[in-house]
């Protein structure tokens, strides 16, 4: 069994400083000493995206500061809010596969890959010809995929997330119904939990480790405070389980 821990939505600011009245570094303090001490045995975290809520290089110190109390193996992810370049020049030995920040690793029976869905200057995910080439190649000689990237490429019925999700999804949709191997995936961006079917593949999304989305069907998009979490992932040969876990967490 392939175990993996999403960590989601970090946002951290400068340290010291505080976004909507929370320490995102705390936070992340938090959920590092809880998955040290639950799963420490895990055969990979991967951080998928917004790790910093600026793009400032002391927030990318911060992280990598942080990360190396860590027990486990971890890969990180950007996101909307991450500026590519401040970050390989945080993370130089980070694994950049095709000119961004994304890269791909076989594990027991599974391939993971990890894409890069960051358009700079935009909140919304997009995919440029070369990342979907790819995603091709990386997809491509595997028989059971499970896709890790910021943003959702589905809907998840709240309109003001769905409204930044990753435009021009027919794209990836298309490339992944014709190789037809990927089991399942893992998003981030939205600050919610949410499961459910898109294309005939099963996926899930995660609540970040400062604040949280409001589940609010109509209206602009709202933050909340529920608790920050974390998925524990179980992946056998022929099932995948995704356990949610609450952490506990200073203000």
């Amino acid at each position: 069994m392939t175990k993996i821990v999403q960590v989601s939505d970090l946002h951290l600011v400068a340290p010291g400083e505080r976004l909507f009245g929370l320490d995102p570094l705390a936070r992340l303090e938090d959920c590092i000493e809880d998955i040290n001490r639950n799963h420490a045995d895990a055969d990979l975290v991967v951080f998928s995206g917004d790790l910093t809520d600026r793009g400032e290089a002391s927030a990318y110190a911060a992280l990598a500061e942080r990360l190396a109390s860590l027990a486990a193996p971890f890969r990180l992810m950007v996101g909307n809010h991450d500026d590519r370049a401040a970050f390989i020049s945080a993370f130089p030995d980070a694994p950049a596969e095709g000119g961004f920040v994304q890269s791909r690793l076989d594990m027991a029976a599974w391939r993971l890959v990890l894409l890069d869905t960051l358009e700079p200057g935009h909140v919304e995910g997009r995919l440029c010809a070369e990342r979907l080439g790819w995603l091709d190649d990386a997809l491509a000689g595997a028989e059971r995929v499970l896709l890790f990237m910021h943003h959702p490429a589905f809907p998840i019925g709240v309109p003001a997330l769905d409204d930044s999700r990753l435009a021009d999804a027919g794209g990836i949709g298309a490339l992944l119904a014709r190789h037809g191997n990927v089991r399942h995936i893992f998003a981030g961006h939205v600050h919610r939990f949410a499961s459910g079917i898109w294309g005939g593949i099963p996926f899930a999304t995660l609540r970040g480790t400062n604040h949280q989305s409001a589940l609010t069907f109509t209206g602009p998009h709202d933050v909340s405070f529920e608790p920050p979490a974390y998925a524990v992932i179980l992946a056998e040969r022929d099932n995948v389980t995704v356990h949610f876990h609450e952490f506990a967490h200073r203000a």
